[in-house]
């Protein structure tokens, strides 16, 4: 079985977040998504993942970004250079990097958001404040964006060939 770390990047990240969370778990400290090599330029390589046949069974199928079409792409590294295009891959997450990711996409700019709404509301008027806690959003999705670098070594997944 051979490995290669992949990195998720920024796009991705927020822009799929969970592509691999509704997967079937390999034990229970990690998910695993089934996918095909779809295209390789140099040492990037892009996966199409598989639509999981577990998501019409899935209670959070709503709030799901795999559930919603047949197919996700996901851009990886691979230093190794030892895939092919249309090569049937694995793709795996630790947990603790899926839950750290919905946090990061999802809860933190809420929560921002919720406090921003409250604090404004007792400075401005109703109208200005709910603008301004949707503005707030766009400061935050840059910074997320300038880190990119920060977010690409930690969110580290595994790939591996499947049999």
């Amino acid at each position: 079985m051979t490995w290669a770390k992949i990195l998720v990047s920024p796009c991705n990240l927020f822009g799929q977040i969970t592509i691999v969370m509704t997967s079937m778990p390999a034990d229970s400290n990690t998910f695993i998504h089934s996918g095909i090599v779809s295209k390789i330029n140099g040492s990037s390589i892009i996966v199409a993942l598989d639509q999981n046949i577990h998501c019409e069974s899935c209670r959070a199928k709503a709030l799901c970004g795999v559930s919603d079409s047949a197919s996700k792409e996901i851009e990886v590294t691979d230093p190794s250079n030892s895939f092919k295009v249309n090569e049937a891959v694995e793709v795996t997450l630790r947990k603790s990097l899926g839950h750290k990711a919905v946090f990061w996409a999802y809860v933190f700019p809420f929560i921002i958001m919720i406090a921003t709404l409250l604090i404004a509301s007792s400075i401005f008027e109703e109208w200005f404040a709910g603008l301004l806690s949707l503005f707030i959003l766009i400061p935050y999705y840059v910074l997320i964006h300038l880190l990119n670098n920060h977010f690409k070594k930690t969110f580290k997944v595994s790939i591996s060939r499947t049999h």
